[in-house]
Formats: structure tokens, C-alpha cells, sequence
């Protein structure tokens, strides 16, 4: 079983401390994506996005996506403290705030670095202001996500999930964009001081 990635990438960041969450280690091998490795036809044949991360597990089959991979994982390895949640309740919440943050946040931010920096401007259309303008979609979320943690000590609930593990990555990325979390919001701020602390986000 191995896990193709770019380390740094916030979708690599997640995988890997999900699985530092869970006391997994996994083989890793580094793709280089910025040269175009995972355009070669061999990666392709693993990732059905063309995308990192892939998970290749001992018989061949390949599980690209993120989430899918933490999935698999949370159900091939249960625990009494799963990141997805236990009850029907849990789940629902840590399902709901971790597609808002991701749809609302970190996607958000990625696209903004991609077309503000046209990192990937050989392969992909980067617009400037469409990037300008996912910028300050991100800073209007910030926002909403610390009024979310004055009610809560976690994203989701009482309990560190797999939603915080998206906002964290989120919170780091987001520094590519001169964006920093600060006082300002102190929730958050908070939130983000208590959760760097934690041994799977300090590999």
C-alpha cells in the first residue's frame, strides 16, 4: 500500500494528518506536479482525476480524492473516536461544516493562489481578477468561520474531526495569499493556536 503525493499540497496535508490522527504510516511517493508527472500516462492510469493524492492499495486498485482516502481508512481502521463521526448526528454535522469550509474556504483559497500566481498557467486558463476576487470571497469567510467557534470548541462540535483537519490546512494555505489568522478574530485565532499544537499537524 502506498500514497502518490505532492507533500506541501493542502490535499496531500490532509490526507497525511488524517492518517497521523489515526497513528497510520503509509509508504509515500513523491510526484512531481508542477513538472507535469501526474500529466505522464502512467500516473493517469492510477488517478481518475489526475490528480495527487492516490491511494494504491497491495492489489492494484487505486482511490484518488482526499476524503475518499480518509474514508477508506476510517472504515478499514474503526476506532471509538472517528473523524467522521459516530452518531447519525455527528456525522451529519462534521459532513455539513467540512463541505462548507472546503467549498467556502479552501477551495476558495486555492483557486485564488492558482489564478493570482499562474502556477499551472501551461495547463489550465488563469484569470487575475477571477483570482482577486476569490481572495476576498476567502476573507469574507473568515469571518463566518470565527463566529462558528464562539459556539463551539471544534468546527463540528466538541470533538476534533475531519472538518478541523480542512480548516487547519485551509489557515496554512491561506498564508500563500499574504492571509494570516489573527486577534481580530478571536475565535478562530484561538481555535488555530490550540489545533497547532496538536503532534499530527507538526510532522
Amino acid at each position: 500500500m502506498k500514497i502518490y503525493e505532492l507533500a506541501p499540497s493542502p490535499s496531500a496535508r490532509r490526507v497525511s494528518i488524517f492518517l497521523a490522527e489515526m497513528n497510520l504510516n503509509i509508504e509515500r511517493v513523491s510526484v512531481d506536479i508542477r513538472g507535469g508527472e501526474n500529466l505522464s500516462a502512467s500516473f493517469q492510469e492510477k488517478s481518475a482525476n489526475g490528480l495527487i493524492p492516490v491511494l494504491e492499495l497491495e492489489d492494484g486498485t487505486t482511490i484518488c480524492e482526499s476524503l475518499a482516502i480518509c474514508r477508506y481508512f476510517d472504515e478499514m481502521y474503526p476506532s471509538e473516536h472517528s473523524l467522521f463521526g459516530r452518531t447519525a448526528l455527528e456525522k451529519a454535522h462534521i459532513e455539513m461544516w467540512q463541505r462548507i469550509v472546503e467549498f467556502k474556504g479552501l477551495f476558495v483559497a486555492m483557486q485564488a493562489f492558482r489564478n493570482l500566481t499562474g502556477i499551472y498557467q501551461d495547463r489550465e486558463t488563469c484569470v487575475e481578477s477571477w483570482g482577486q476576487v476569490s481572495r476576498e470571497r476567502l476573507l469574507a469567510f473568515l469571518p463566518e468561520l470565527d463566529q462558528r467557534l464562539s459556539q463551539s470548541a471544534y468546527i463540528a462540535g466538541d470533538q476534533f474531526s475531519v472538518a478541523d483537519i480542512t480548516a487547519f490546512v485551509m489557515c496554512n494555505f491561506m498564508k500563500n495569499l499574504d492571509i494570516t489568522v489573527n486577534p481580530s478574530l478571536p475565535s478562530l485565532h484561538a481555535w488555530f493556536t490550540k489545533v497547532s499544537q496538536r503532534p499530527s499537524v507538526n510532522q
